[in-house]
């Protein structure tokens, strides 16, 4: 059992780290709204969220935690100048030329509204663009924050399903982690209804993608949907991507086995040189992460596909969003884009796409599903038996 000692070292390592690498606190720019030209990138979103509603318009939503789900659209102004895998902000009031804003706030009263409103946008799409893309943010992220990193994963990968934005109640501070844990859980309910609403809309599937602890908040909503038995929901997700996930082993095992069919396909990218997880890992006691990148064959047998990021631009916490090497590979319809979106792929060119990715690739590894390999091992062995000579029996 920790000291108080003990635990006030861990949160001052926590605050030294979180401060090492994060500026000022962001806000969206809604109480000044900006003018949008044509170097600037505007980008619509959809927000489902637990934070309670603010009755001023920055921010919008505060750190406490609401019973009910709030519902909005707002428009996120993506700066001329920006560079990938930045999201560059302002703690005082955004400068549109130089960061990122937000504008055009609308709220809506109940959840018809919000669903009127995700087939009307869905409608203005073309068929190959119907999907709803869902994001949870992770730890210490006040909504401003959430919101923009969303809108920079969407702009630099270039995304063009519909964005949603779901923001559950973090406390936005250094000193928040117990906080934010039970926040995440208080929010598993309403991101099951954000998925459900999703799901029953007039898209053609829904993917998911969960950072650090919102991976937590994803995992808690996907058993909660499988405990109330809504397999006509998550027979819809065409896809997870679990990034750095903030999870003890042990309860992500407890998961899946509630869970029991996991969405397919089921990607988790991991680092072992996440320091933020290491943080996490000394807080729980000493228990690994599953997002630490140490428990990778007890994913592959659970049929989920690895990416291991720790040699990929510094293999830190946010990578999957600030690494160009990574929007390099998956932003532009290269190999791995195919192996985490739910195409048709027979396993053996997975597995053989797989390989070319190792070896084009000396700083990412992917590891794939047992049971693909499995079947791919199978399958090269028949493949490389002698053929039978002519008249033979």
């Amino acid at each position: 059992m920790q000291n108080p000692a003990g635990r006030f070292v861990l949160v001052i390592s926590l605050a030294l780290l979180v401060q090492s690498c994060a500026g000022p606190r962001a806000v969206t720019g809604l109480a000044s709204p900006v003018q949008i030209s044509n170097e600037m990138s505007a980008i619509r979103f959809l927000v489902a969220t637990t934070r309670t509603r603010s009755p001023i318009s920055e921010p919008p939503y505060s750190r406490d935690r609401s019973p009910t789900l709030s519902f909005s659209q707002l428009t996120v102004v993506v700066p001329a100048t920006h560079r990938p895998g930045v999201v560059e902000t302002s703690s005082t009031s955004p400068d549109p030329k130089r960061h990122f804003s937000a504008r055009d706030l609308v709220r809506f009263e109940n959840r018809a509204s919000f669903a009127g409103r995700l087939n009307g946008m869905l409608a203005k799409r073309p068929p190959s663009e119907r999907e709803v893309f869902i994001f949870v943010h992770g730890y210490n992220n006040n909504f401003a924050e959430g919101l923009f990193r969303n809108a920079q994963v969407v702009h630099d990968y270039h995304i063009s399903s519909v964005p949603v934005h779901f923001s559950w109640a973090s406390a936005g501070s250094i000193g928040g982690y117990l906080f934010d844990r039970d926040s995440a859980l208080q929010a598993r309910d309403g991101l099951a209804e954000t998925i459900e609403i999703a799901a029953r809309s007039n898209a053609t599937g829904v993917f998911i993608v969960g950072h650090s602890m919102g991976a937590y908040v994803v995992m808690e909503a996907l058993r909660t949907l499988a405990l109330q038995g809504k397999a006509e929901v998550t027979s819809r997700i065409r896809g997870v991507l679990l990034a750095a996930p903030d999870i003890d082993p042990d309860v992500f095992s407890s998961q899946v086995r509630d869970i029991h069919q996991l969405p397919h396909p089921f990607t988790i990218v991991v680092s072992r040189r996440d320091r933020a997880l290491s943080v996490s890992r000394r807080i729980a006691g000493g228990r690994p992460r599953v997002g630490s990148g140490f428990e990778i064959p007890l994913l592959q047998k659970k049929n989920i596909q690895v990416i291991d990021i720790s040699g990929v631009d510094g293999g830190g916490h946010s990578g999957f969003a600030t690494s160009e090497t990574l929007m390099k590979l998956l932003g532009s319809g290269h190999l791995l884009r195919r192996l985490i979106v739910n195409e048709d792929m027979p396993v053996e060119d997975k597995a053989e796409e797989a390989r070319q990715i190792i070896f084009n690739n000396a700083f990412l590894v992917l590891h794939l599903p047992l049971t693909i390999l499995k079947r791919s091992a199978s399958q090269q062995s028949v493949s490389r038996q002698p053929a039978p000579e002519i008249g033979a029996m």
